[in-house]
């Protein structure tokens, strides 16, 4: 009965807020199959109507509709990615092939592609506003990309490879999971640990008691292939064993290995796009970005690799200096890089990142940072709600006003990793605004932050800060967006596009009142003193041949593997063998500066969204940078600055061309210069 399962009646709590405590794993798919039947009857509504077709007769009724299956699912997955127990898991596995098979029944379908493909031959006879209008252009492209234009032996063939596709990047994240907790690396002794702060000791003796291993340490991984703990640990064996278990994952012959899954991934991908029409998934995919095709992004992430690559090699001249002036040398390894550098930075900018901790406790972090940022820059206000409560213990509830005191929404911060959460740091949403819904915007950050023993204070590196002002923007987006369509809500832009507005809040991280606000030391009060500000200015773009290296070789990997067409894809390939030739091409394949995520562990692009995709961070990055910039130019943080970018930029979300929005916001279009400035490759 739909009395007895919360997932089937709307939520009374504010703003829509999911009954998480009286969710249980059961009510998943009973829900899902309702919804399910409910979404195709509303559409089977539209499509035998005899009249022609007309924006209030399809498009309207075609925005209305879903709405149970998208709060459904909206509450599953935010679940299923921070809190996936075994149930969980199991219910994901069955569901990915059922939820791929309902979406290609609505995308594929003919009768309503018809419809919208009548709307968009007669766009310009239309009476429509501007977001009406291009609600018409979006589905009629996506569903185009899609496939419903194939024929039905076509359309049969497209739906088995979606359908298998979707069950593949499932068992992908959850092999991922499993061999990622399974390699937590296990210290016997503390001294192994050495150089590591109170803190992190006292998160990984945490670790290890959660685990049933009291009385040892253990260190579980990050999601990207370094670790942040591989810039403290003064034992090079401790450093060696940390980086060769996050190497490993998913390639080490055992149940969870990722190889055949990820080969297959890319065979059916390329086999999908040729049946579309495309020479392979990266020309299928980027036609449907700002890119536009593959040949651009080749083209800029080879134009990058040259200085970054070169860049690292006057890096790596540093440190091996460093080393071999000690009492026993050895040839930098990549293990190592991260220890040196900090040594470097410290004889060059007197500056130890690591000791940087006790000014960055996470609240404050949140509340005078993150929060204070937003508030001086758009007016909007948090308060917590300790009387609502997420998914799981750990998770905060704040409600959001606007400055007027109006209601804006909540924001949903779990800040602490767990065994099963994935890895990496996420912004998604559990309700979408919409004023065709009437609803209101929750969106959720999630980060991987160690958490320490009871009553230890959280101290955030200065990376784990950036991340949660990073993850914050895309938040913001999600907030800010105000449209009449819930096709266009929150942060539903171009995958190229999506990482802008989060890479922009960044800025503020250094703002001298914001800093002065939150960086603090945890006992004394002090500010972050001024000469240490001014050195962290000054090493913005130190390592910076690293860090982009290490970027664009995981860019460049994915573009690899997404273009091959369907006749290379299905040949014999050696999962290590490929990914050593393809970062020779570009010239990334220095062994000290291994690519950001190797393909076995990159779930970025074979269990999420960013397939021939990934290469959006420094694509969106020219735009931040330019960003970044006119913001100096106009004053900084303040409430005019703050509303332009709001109202032309993050308000409107997906309705509007997102480059015609940059236009509209910057004046131009945006010049690549601060980019190369702010990464050391302008020369």
């Amino acid at each position: 009965m739909a009395t007895d399962n919360p997932l089937l009646s709307p939520s009374t709590l504010p703003y829509g807020l999911p009954d998480y405590g009286a969710i249980r794993p059961e009510h998943y798919l009973p829900a899902f199959e309702q919804a399910f039947d409910e979404h195709k009857a509303e559409v089977s509504r539209i499509t035998v109507v005899r009249s022609m077709p007309t924006f209030e007769n399809t498009m309207v009724p075609l925005e209305a509709s879903g709405r149970l299956l998208g709060d459904v699912a909206r509450t599953f997955y935010t679940v299923s990615s921070a809190d996936a127990t075994d149930e969980i898991q199991a219910i994901e596995e069955q569901l990915a092939p059922l939820m791929s098979a309902h979406q290609d029944s609505i995308q594929l379908d003919s009768a309503l592609f018809w419809r919208i493909k009548t709307l968009h031959e007669q766009l310009d006879q239309l009476d429509l506003d501007a977001e009406q209008r291009y609600l018409v252009q979006r589905h009629f492209t996506e569903m185009s990309h899609a496939g419903a234009g194939l024929d039905d032996a076509a359309k049969q063939r497209l739906t088995e490879l979606n359908r298998r596709l979707s069950t593949l990047t499932t068992q992908f994240e959850k092999n991922l999971l499993a061999d990622t907790n399974d390699l937590a690396v296990v210290f016997d002794d503390a001294a192994e640990l050495d150089g590591l702060s109170e803190g992190e000791l006292s998160a990984a003796a945490q670790a290890a008691t959660d685990r049933g291993l009291d009385g040892k340490w253990v260190v579980t991984l990050t999601l990207f292939t370094g670790h942040p703990y591989l810039s403290s640990l003064t034992d090079r064996s401790s450093r060696e064993r940390l980086l060769a278990a996050s190497c490993s994952r998913g390639s080490r012959g055992n149940d969870h290995d990722n190889r055949a899954t990820l080969l297959e991934i890319v065979r059916l991908r390329a086999e999908r796009a040729a049946l579309l029409g495309y020479d392979s998934h990266a020309a299928y995919i980027t036609s449907d970005e700002t890119a536009g095709s593959p040949a651009a992004v080749h083209d800029l992430l080879r134009e990058l690799a040259v200085p970054a690559a070169r860049n690292a090699v006057r890096e790596q001249r540093k440190l091996q200096a460093i080393v071999d002036a000690e009492s026993a040398p050895f040839p930098i390894a990549a293990h190592d890089w991260a220890f040196y550098t900090e040594k470097v930075r410290a004889a060059e900018y007197d500056l130890d990142r690591a000791a940087l901790r006790p000014w960055f406790e996470a609240e404050r972090v949140l509340q005078d940072g993150v929060f204070r940022a937003a508030t001086d820059l758009y007016g909007i206000t948090f308060t917590e709600r300790h009387d609502l409560h997420g998914y799981h213990p750990d998770t905060r509830v704040f409600e959001v006003h606007n400055a007027d005191g109006s209601p804006l929404g909540l924001y949903v911060l779990d800040l602490y990793t767990r065994d099963t959460k994935r890895g990496g740091a996420w912004m998604n949403s559990i309700v979408l605004q919409s004023r065709l819904r009437g609803t209101a915007p929750i969106v959720v950050n999630n980060l991987n932050v160690p958490k320490p023993a009871a009553g230890r204070p959280t101290l955030l590196s200065l990376d784990e800060v950036t991340t949660l002002f990073h993850e914050f923007g895309h938040a913001l987006h999600g907030l800010f967006a105000t449209v009449t369509y819930p096709h266009f809500a929150g942060t539903n832009v171009f995958r190229d596009f999506v990482e802008f507005p989060s890479q922009v809040n960044e800025m503020w991280i250094y703002w001298p009142e914001i800093l002065a606000s939150y960086g603090r030391h945890i006992d004394t009060d002090e500010p972050l003193p001024a000469d240490v500000v001014e050195k962290l200015h000054a090493s913005e773009a130190f390592n910076q041949g690293f860090a982009t290296s290490e970027y664009l070789a995981a860019a460049w990997l994915d573009q690899a593997w997404h273009s091959l067409s369907s006749a290379e894809a299905a040949a014999d390939i050696d999962v290590a063998a490929f990914e050593a030739a393809a970062l020779a091409d570009i010239g990334l394949d220095n062994p000290a500066v291994p690519t950001r995520y190797s393909s076995t562990y990159f779930a970025h692009v074979f269990s999420g969204g960013y397939s021939a995709g990934y290469y959006s961070y420094i694509w969106s990055e020219v735009l931040d940078a330019d960003t970044v910039e006119w913001f100096r130019e106009n004053g900084g943080l303040r409430r005019e600055n703050g509303d332009r970018f709001r109202d032309r930029l993050l308000g409107v979300g997906g309705s509007k061309d997102p480059l015609e929005a940059y236009r509209d916001f910057r004046g131009r279009d945006a010049d690549i210069q601060p980019l190369l400035e702010r990464r050391g490759l302008a020369d």
